[in-house]
């Protein structure tokens, strides 16, 4: 039986075993990520497994590793690393310093997470889409200053309307610190130099080159971008999350231009044509006036107009004449109406009677008396006769011997 050991040393031992190992020093494993968890500190802890066994992995201030995507839970990778002995636990593990997705590489699996991500939020939704304006003033360029994009949206607009105003904010388009200039450059033509639409892209690359236009950065500010964007990224293969946010994807920088202005050439066979059409119009109104006054001019009316001056005026003298007949002889039926009217009245007028030695009695009260039953001795009476009144006191009453 050997010496015996203390448990440090069988473990340095170990660790010294396989730190001498130029395999385990920088080996690459592939695995699938089972509990995957982050710390405060930065250090991600997780295990690789497969249908043999599992290896603890450790991955020191996993953020700064230049990882694109977020590890999870049942994603197949290749981890690269050191395996290496944690003498407090006895247990080896790989020390991580790489970690690829397998089957697609860590820029295709960030650009999935993303796009779902700001899918499950809305921000590709067509509703949101703003139109583009058919005729702008003034186009924001947020591109590089360097490259052959300024050039191709400059050549291209001002061809098609000279008088657009192009405004360029020089950004960096690839790199690190690039995706906050792109959306610094977008907020900057809607907070303090508005524009009526808006360019946003570079040249064509690799997916690496293009990356910072699939930054939620960018995503972002083009997706609360008040002024309607145009994303214009690569080459029309070339797809990023800023076209989806976009309100329009042009497929190249040139194309960009061609949608953000109209073609003058275009407007101005569109105007000549709409010129030839009223002038044609307005040439076939006329001819039809002119026939329609031919047709007049060959009545025979409107050869002698004399003739039909004095016609007119004989029918307004025969008119006139036999209104004032009519006029005439109502006014006399009205006036011996009126005649006959007065006449009934002055016979039934009971001063007529007076004259003739009749009189009115009436009582004290004013009222008439038609009867000697409505008198009593002593009641005062007031006769009326043609030329004034008599007031008598009733001394006796007769009634009866008048029929």
């Amino acid at each position: 039986m050997g010496s015996v050991h203390s448990v440090g040393e069988v473990t340095r031992w170990i660790r010294n075993l396989i730190a001498g190992d130029p395999i385990l020093r920088s080996v690459m494993v592939r695995g699938e990520i089972s509990n995957f968890n982050t710390y405060r500190s930065g250090h991600a802890y997780f295990t690789l497994k497969d249908k043999d066994a599992c290896l603890k992995c450790v991955m020191f201030s996993w953020r700064d590793k230049g990882l694109r995507f977020q590890p999870k839970d049942g994603m197949q990778v290749i981890a690269g690393g050191s395996v290496r002995v944690y003498e407090a636990n006895g247990v080896y593990q790989l020390y991580v310093e790489s970690l690829i997705p397998e089957g697609t590489g860590d820029l295709a699996a960030a650009f999935q997470q993303i796009k779902e991500k700001l899918t499950a939020e809305g921000l590709f939704d067509a509703a949101h889409k703003k139109p583009l304006p058919k005729f702008p003033k003034k186009i924001g360029v947020v591109t590089s200053l360097s490259g052959a994009v300024i050039r191709d949206i400059y050549r291209v607009s001002k061809r098609r309307f000279p008088s657009v105003q192009l405004v360029l904010y020089p950004v960096q388009v690839q790199g690190e610190g690039s995706a906050e200039e792109v959306a610094a450059g977008v907020r900057y033509f809607n907070e303090k130099f508005p524009v009526d639409v808006m360019i946003v892209g570079r040249g064509g690359g690799s997916a690496e080159d293009l990356w910072s236009f699939n930054t939620e950065t960018v995503v972002r500010a083009v997706w609360a971008s008040k002024i309607p964007v145009i994303s214009a990224v690569g080459h029309e293969t070339d797809y990023t999350l800023s076209d989806l946010a976009a309100d329009v994807r042009a497929a190249t920088p040139s194309q960009a231009a061609e949608l953000a202005v109209p073609d003058s050439r275009e407007l101005s066979a569109q105007i000549e044509g709409l010129r030839a059409r009223l002038s044609g119009a307005r040439g076939r109104w006329m001819n039809a006036k002119r026939m329609k006054l031919l047709l007049c001019l060959r009545r025979k009316s409107m050869a002698t107009p004399q003739r039909i001056m004095d016609l007119k005026r004989d029918r307004l003298k025969n008119a006139s004449d036999a209104l004032s007949t009519g006029v005439r002889q109502v006014f006399r039926e009205k006036q011996q109406r009126l005649d006959m009217t007065l006449d009934r009245m002055e016979l039934l007028n009971p001063i007529r009677m007076l004259r003739r030695g009749y009189s009115i009695v009436e009582d004290d009260k004013g009222k008439l008396v038609r009867s000697a039953a409505n008198t009593r001795v002593g009641d005062t009476l007031t006769v009326v006769l043609a030329d004034g009144r008599v007031h008598a006191d009733v001394r006796e009453v007769e009634q009866g011997g008048n029929e």
